[in-house]
């Protein structure tokens, strides 16, 4: 009897010794899964927050969020934040200071941007072109080597377009100046430069489309080089680009992959269905500005845009120089210094183009 006691109070040691180490486990676990994994749950609520410019060359951007291709990738649980900006330098400073989780930017800013902080990164293309040179009907330019003595306008300093301008320049042997010995830059807002070439203030312009369309069409510009002939890379080069901040990649990758994903159905449906297209960009860009665009001018800028989610690195360092030859890029004393090595994450292309 008192070895059956004694067997009973053996085993229930036991027992209790083991459910107590698999208690410890479990809040082991528990503690774990509470501190060092960052995916959100099935039932975690998150918020993404989407920085876009209020341009018609983010179009697929635009088709993503009003179709509800970022919503479907991001699931039911997710809350999407949408803010519009006026120029890319303000989206850079959003990013790399985390007030955005991603969006669509020219590489021009961005990459000043991430080489005063890099800590985001460019997650897939966009769209290549898209820009074009437009000379005052009445400018005397037939030419660009008639710029010289001349005032060109470009959207903001250290713009992709400012960068096109000067890779142009270059390629004819001219020079930048703030006398008429040379070409001068000057900045103006799009529609702020379609008001002064009609006054003609201005000579020249580079600019994105459709505004290039819209000069010629009510006759204050002409074309003097086409989308298909602006550096780099005859056209071929990145004007908007999917980026997203290093802590957001860390935290939430595979939202990241969504959004390449949604960004790619936004690319597919205008390709496939380019007249439905129209509405869908002109709603989002009325929401976003409070000004919808008329169909005839989207579809002169997608005309002049190549839609594509690739991205070529060589064409964006060849940009990262001019950037730094014209000063704008600060902090750095030899062009040797401008890395841009990690700035492009082509394994989150990958990875969400192995999902599909």
């Amino acid at each position: 009897m008192n070895l059956t006691k004694k067997t009973n109070r053996s085993k229930l040691r036991k027992k209790l010794i083991l459910l107590g180490v698999a208690l410890g486990l479990t809040g082991l676990l528990s503690a774990c899964g509470s501190n060092g994994d960052k995916a959100a749950s099935a039932d975690e609520q998150v918020t993404v927050k989407i920085g876009i410019l209020k341009n018609v060359t983010h179009a697929p951007g635009f088709v993503a969020l009003k179709n509800g291709y970022f919503q479907d990738e991001f699931g039911k649980n997710a809350k999407i934040e949408v803010t519009a900006f006026d120029n890319g330098s303000d989206f850079s400073t959003a990013i790399a200071t985390n007030q955005i989780d991603l969006g669509y930017v020219g590489p021009g800013p961005a990459i000043n941007q991430y080489l005063k902080s890099k800590n985001f990164r460019i997650i897939a293309g966009s769209n290549n072109g898209g820009a074009v040179l437009i000379a005052g009907k009445e400018a005397g330019i037939s030419s660009v080597k008639d710029l010289v003595g001349k005032t060109v306008a470009i959207p903001t300093k250290g713009s992709t377009n400012e960068i096109s301008l000067r890779l142009l320049l270059q390629q004819e042997g001219l020079k930048v100046t703030t006398d008429k010995s040379g070409v001068q830059i000057i900045t103006r807002a799009p529609a702020d430069t379609l008001v002064a070439m009609r006054q003609k203030e201005v000579d020249a312009t580079l600019i994105p489309e459709p505004w290039g369309t819209q000069m010629v069409e009510e006759g204050s510009g002409v074309v003097l080089v086409d989308w298909d002939k602006i550096p780099p890379n005859d056209g071929n080069y990145p004007l908007t680009i999917l980026m997203a901040s290093d802590k957001f990649l860390k935290d939430h990758r595979d939202l990241a992959k969504g959004a390449i994903k949604a960004n790619e159905e936004g690319i597919d449906f205008i390709k496939q269905h380019p007249d439905d297209s129209y509405a869908i960009i002109s709603d989002e860009l009325k929401e976003l500005s409070g000004k919808g665009m008329d169909a005839k001018l989207i579809k002169a800028a997608l005309d002049h845009l190549n839609l594509t989610e690739d991205v070529d690195l060589d064409v964006i360092k060849t940009m990262a120089k001019v950037s730094f030859d014209a000063g704008y890029i600060k902090g750095i004393d030899d062009e040797s210094q401008v890395d841009l090595s990690q700035f492009y994450d082509p394994s989150v292309l990958d990875e969400a183009k192995k999902d599909k």
